[in-house]
């Protein structure tokens, strides 16, 4: 066997195992990208269901916010229980504004790495740029899904303004 068919199988190999070692971005891996969708309002858009409560809902295709938008995220305790709280960038909370005003009686329903985890009716304007959200999963989880939205908004926001 000549040394070029030996030699040149390894050099391919060694090419594609070399371009599947690309560096992962620090934090990459333990984000979670949050958005939320408005319901439709015509019974048309895109099929959700959340988890637990099984609800079904019919969304608008286009998120209204994206990982982006948002500053910060907490747990947050309230009358009902334990919930999530999401606060809007000024821009992005003047938006949520407009759109609560007209879009009254539907809901935002978050989506976390492309699964539906909680909804919450627009009973009137959201003029503070916060969003108050139930998440249907265990309250015990809350603290690290937090963790995780805080990682990815982070890293959207440091890659919206390079």
């Amino acid at each position: 066997m000549s040394p070029f068919r030996v030699f040149c199988p390894l050099v391919v190999l060694l090419i594609f195992l070399t371009g599947c070692a690309t560096p992962v971005q620090p934090g990459s891996s333990a984000g979670r990208v949050a958005r939320f969708f408005l319901e439709s309002g015509d019974g048309e858009g895109e099929p959700a269901v959340l988890p637990s409560s099984g609800v079904a809902l019919r969304l608008n295709p286009k998120p209204v916010i994206t990982e982006s938008d948002i500053t910060g995220v907490d747990v947050a305790e309230v009358d009902l229980g334990r919930c999530v709280l999401f606060q809007l960038a000024p821009a992005a909370a003047r938006d949520l504004y407009r759109l609560s005003v007209v879009h009254q009686g539907r809901r935002l329903v978050l989506q976390v790495d492309g699964v539906f985890l909680g909804a919450r009716r627009i009973d009137g304007p959201l003029a503070d740029g916060r969003v108050f959200t139930f998440i249907e999963i265990p309250d015990e989880s809350l603290p690290r899904l937090v963790e995780g939205i805080k990682i990815s908004s982070a890293a959207a926001r440091k890659k919206e303004f390079k």
